[in-house]
């Protein structure tokens, strides 16, 4: 159906399919993203089982959005169907620990320290490594922006600023960009879980005003190695400054 709409210009012609496709898109996402916080807090736990049917009461949603929530969640492996038996939750260890849903319903729950652990886990696994390819492989336009944005994440850290949206904008370009100048597809994939777990942590209000000492210049000192070519002391330094993080969040 089509609905003109008068403006001082004329008519604006609005699609009224397109405003229902858009009603119908948020419904499924409430629905997908209320049901995954649930499934990933353990409610209901690994071994439960559960129908479409019992979806669309919870929900009051039809019989179609039910059904595609489903089908995110089983492509995420936290739920599988089968017929006479309904919708049953996976054990935890098969989920798709690096999908971004997953990600951010445990940051949602009780599981929230858990993540956050385990992923700076694969930070510190990672990342040094990525800053020894860079080192050997980012452009010189690369190798010169990773320095500006360390030097102005120094900068504002020592402002007391580390706990501000411009320090966390920094923070996200820089390793987003670390781990793109790597060259290495598998690392890059990496950018997103990243991003989310530093986005929450500042969101969380857990980042503080001034950074824990080095690793500012753990940053520094990183950036400087990758712009020399030295991938032996990228690496080092790299790995200096996820350590020292580690060590806080794990405090946490």
């Amino acid at each position: 159906m089509i609905n003109r709409t008068a403006t001082p210009a004329g008519y604006r012609t609005i699609r009224r399919d397109d405003e229902e496709d858009a009603v119908v898109d948020n419904v499924h996402e409430t629905v997908l993203d209320s049901l995954g916080t649930r499934i990933a807090a353990g409610d209901p736990p690994p071994g439960s089982s559960f129908t479409l049917a019992d979806l669309e009461a919870d929900y009051e949603a039809s019989r179609t959005t039910a059904r595609e929530a489903v089908k995110v969640l089983e492509s995420i492996r936290m739920v599988s169907s089968r017929r006479r038996i309904g919708i049953t939750v996976r054990p935890r260890d098969e989920w798709d620990a690096l999908d971004e849903h997953l990600i951010r319903w445990n940051l949602a729950g009780p599981f929230r320290q858990h993540q956050f652990e385990a992923l700076l886990e694969l930070r510190v696994a990672v990342e040094p490594l990525a800053a020894r390819l860079t080192a050997l492989r980012a452009t010189d336009a690369q190798r010169a922006e990773l320095l500006r944005l360390a030097t102005r994440l120094h900068e504002l850290g020592s402002q007391g600023l580390g706990d501000t949206d411009p320090y966390l904008r920094v923070d996200l370009e820089y390793h987003r960009l670390l781990l793109t100048s790597s060259r290495n597809p598998q690392f890059t994939t990496l950018t997103g879980p990243v991003e989310l777990v530093l986005s929450w942590r500042a969101s969380l209000g857990l980042t503080p005003s001034v950074p824990v000492e080095g690793t500012l210049e753990d940053h520094l000192r990183t950036a400087r190695a990758i712009v020399d070519g030295d991938a032996d002391a990228a690496e080092r330094h790299a790995r200096s400054h996820l350590r020292t993080v580690w060590g806080e969040v794990a405090s946490g």
